[in-house]
C-alpha cells in the first residue's frame, strides 16, 4: 500500500518543526508485536492517507516489519508488561523527551499502562492533538474496590490531556461518563478486522489437511481451537478442565491453543500446567502467521477469557465461519449473538464450558448454521475500514481544532 511514499526510520534523524511535512503521528503501545499485529493494518492506511507515521514501544523483533511497512519506529528502554510502576515512570519522562524531540502533531495511546503514561507524557511535552483508544477498561464492575478507585483513577487523570477517547467497546461508554470524562471526547470505535484476509476462501486445502494431520484429527473429529497468549486470564485453567472432563465424553474433540507464551506476566502459565494440559490431549502450538489456514482446520473456537475489552481472536473465527463458544463477558457479548452464531457460558465456569463444547460437537448441522451466521454478522459489522475512517476523523477534527486555537493565540 503505497510503502515507497512514506517516511521510514529516517526521519527520526531529522524530526523538523512541522512547516510543510506532512503531520506526524506516533502511535505508542507496550511492544512492538502489537504494532505490527494488531495495528499494522492501521498505519499503512493511516500512512496512505498523507501522516507520517511512527510507533513508539520496547523494541523487539517485529521493528523490522514495521520498517518494511514504511513505519518509523522509537524504542522505548523502560516500556514493559510486567506489574513495575518505577518504569512506568521512567516510561512517561523517557517519551515526553522523545515527543519534544520530534514534535509530533498527534500521539495516539493504547492502554492499558502506555494509554495512562502516553497520555500524560504527551500532555506534558504540550504535543498539540492527543488521542486515546480504550481497548477496554482494564478494571471490571465485579473487581475489588482498590483495583476499580486506582484504575478508574488513573484513567480520569490521563483523560485529561485527551481530545478524544476512542472506545472499542459500548458497554465502557457509560462508565467512562460516570467518572467524569466529557461526552464530546468520547467517540464509539468498535473493533474490525481484514475481511478480505480472513475469508475462508483464502485458505489453502493441502495447508489445512496438514494441521489436522498434524493434530491427530481425522475427518470426523471436531477441531476445537483457541488462540491467546498463554495467561491465566484467557481462561485457560477452565478450558484444560472442559477437555479433561470431555476426553471420555466425547473424544472426537481435539483441542488446540495458538498463542505465545508471555512470561513478563504475573499470570503467565506455568510450564507444569502445559504438561498435565497436554497429557490431556491438548495441543500448543505457539506463535503462529499461517492463521487464515489454523482457522480453516477448526471446526469450533472457543473463548473462555475472564476480561476482553473486544476480542479480535474470536472477530476473526467468526470471519472464517466458526461457530464460537466464548464467555458471557465485556466484548464476547458484541461478537457472539447467544445461541444464533455461537453460545455464551458463564465465566470461570468449565463445566458449563464442556456443556457448551459438547452440544455443538455433537452437533454439526447446528455448528455449520451458527458458523454461517457469524460469518455474516463479522461481514457486517467487523470491517476495519470503518475503525480507519472513524480514527481519521477524528484526527482531522482534532488538527484542524488545534490549527486554529493557535491562529486564535497569535
Amino acid at each position: 500500500m503505497g510503502g515507497k511514499a512514506r517516511t521510514g526510520v529516517a526521519t527520526l534523524r531529522d524530526p523538523g518543526s512541522g512547516a510543510g511535512r506532512p503531520p506526524r503521528v506516533i502511535h505508542v503501545t507496550t511492544t512492538d508485536i502489537s504494532l505490527a499485529l494488531l495495528l499494522g493494518p492501521q498505519l499503512e492506511a493511516f500512512a496512505d492517507a498523507g501522516y507520517e507515521v511512527l510507533g513508539a514501544s520496547a523494541p523487539g523483533p517485529y521493528v523490522a516489519e514495521l520498517a518494511e511497512r514504511g513505519i518509523g519506529h522509537v524504542a522505548l528502554r523502560h516500556a514493559t508488561r510486567s506489574a513495575a510502576p518505577h518504569h512506568d515512570l521512567l516510561a512517561m519522562f523517557e517519551l515526553r523527551t522523545h515527543f519534544r524531540r520530534l514534535q509530533p502533531d498527534i500521539v495516539h495511546t493504547h492502554n492499558p499502562k502506555p494509554g495512562v503514561y502516553g497520555r500524560l507524557a504527551a500532555g506534558l511535552a504540550r504535543v498539540p492533538v492527543v488521542v486515546n483508544t480504550v481497548h477496554g477498561l482494564y478494571a471490571q464492575p465485579d473487581d475489588p474496590p482498590k483495583k476499580r478507585a486506582l484504575v478508574y483513577g488513573l484513567e480520569r487523570l490521563a483523560s485529561t490531556c485527551s481530545g478524544a477517547e476512542l472506545v472499542q467497546n459500548p458497554e465502557d461508554v457509560p462508565v467512562l461518563r460516570r467518572l467524569g470524562i466529557p461526552r464530546h471526547k468520547l467517540h464509539l470505535l468498535g473493533n474490525g478486522i481484514d475481511l478480505a484476509h480472513f475469508d475462508p476462501r483464502r485458505a489453502s486445502p493441502a495447508a489445512v489437511a496438514a494441521i489436522r494431520a498434524e493434530l491427530g484429527a481425522g475427518r470426523d473429529d471436531v477441531v476445537c481451537g483457541t488462540v491467546g497468549r498463554l495467561v491465566w486470564e484467557k481462561g485457560y485453567a477452565e478450558l484444560f478442565a472442559a477437555a479433561t472432563a470431555l476426553r471420555t465424553r466425547c473424544p472426537r474433540a481435539r483441542f488446540v491453543v495458538v498463542g505465545p507464551d508471555d512470561p513478563a506476566k504475573g499470570d503467565a502459565v506455568p510450564t507444569s500446567a502445559l504438561e498435565v494440559a497436554r497429557a490431556d490431549g491438548v495441543h500448543f502450538l505457539g506463535l503462529r502467521r499461517d492463521m487464515v489456514d489454523l482457522y480453516a482446520a477448526m471446526d469450533l473456537f472457543v473463548l473462555a477469557s475472564h476480561r476482553e475489552g473486544f476480542p479480535r481472536s474470536a472477530m476473526e473465527a467468526a470471519a472464517m465461519g466458526l461457530p464460537v463458544v466464548a464467555t458471557d463477558i465485556r466484548g464476547c457479548r458484541q461478537v457472539v449473538d447467544h445461541g444464533a452464531t455461537g453460545l455464551l457460558v458463564p465465566p470461570r465456569d468449565p463445566a458449563a464450558l464442556a456443556d457448551a463444547v459438547a452440544d455443538l460437537v455433537a452437533d454439526p448441522d447446528r455448528r455449520s448454521t451458527m458458523g454461517a451466521a457469524g460469518r455474516e454478522k463479522a461481514r457486517a459489522a467487523f470491517d476495519q475500514q470503518t475503525v480507519i475512517d472513524t480514527t481519521l476523523g477524528v484526527y482531522g477534527r482534532l488538527l484542524a481544532g488545534s490549527r486554529g486555537h493557535r491562529r486564535s493565540a497569535g
